[in-house]
């Protein structure tokens, strides 16, 4: 049987869009990532104001269609398809689904409460935090072997306070958010075994 989108993870196709979205902008559309990345309030190539401060709030979500290189892109997709793919055999697509917008929405918010004017955010690393919290809230209900995660974690957040100009706020938004949405999505609901690990 010929393997279609249907059956292609959800992981997997935002790994392609992702990517397509970021070729676009490198190559092709020189001003698209204007238009998708998060920033609170700035003038743009156009002239004209832009920003969450003017009620352009799809940038919440389509900061993670953006990246600042392609050593960036790799890395988020490569961290996005390890710990994605887990999750999402887990939960099913349509919960992995609400995981990822949830999560996604929570590191913006945070992001864009703390961004200065003038400054873009650019990334689905935020998104993918909190994929690393909902896994730690699955691996503890499961009962598995949480320290290779922490070390992962602590590893991550220790680059993301350490060096200049990344967004942590988003980080950390992202990572509190995944948790949490994890944590609403199991409760009262059986244990399943932690897959693909």
């Amino acid at each position: 049987m010929a393997y279609t989108m249907r059956n292609r993870s959800i992981t997997d196709s935002l790994i392609i869009v992702i990517a397509g979205f970021f070729i676009a902008a490198q190559y092709l559309y020189p001003h698209l990532e204007e238009h998708l990345f998060l920033i609170k309030r700035a003038l743009l190539s156009d002239g004209a104001p832009h920003g969450t401060a003017f009620n352009e709030w799809w940038r919440l979500f389509t900061v993670a269609l953006t990246h600042a290189s392609w050593i960036h892109l790799v890395m988020n997709m490569l961290f996005f398809h390890q710990i994605g793919t887990v999750v999402e055999a887990y939960f099913g697509r349509v919960k992995y689904l609400l995981l990822l917008t949830l999560s996604l929405l929570g590191a913006s918010l945070l992001s864009n409460y703390f961004a200065l004017d003038n400054v873009p955010a650019v990334g689905a690393s935020g998104m993918i935090y909190g994929l690393f919290g909902a896994f730690i809230v699955i691996s503890k209900r499961v009962g598995a072997d949480q320290r290779s995660i922490y070390i992962t974690l602590a590893l991550n957040l220790a680059i993301s306070f350490g060096i200049p100009g990344i967004d942590w706020h988003a980080h950390i938004g992202g990572l509190i958010s995944g948790a949490l949405v994890a944590y609403l999505l199991l409760l009262n609901g059986p244990k399943q075994r932690l897959r693909n690990i």
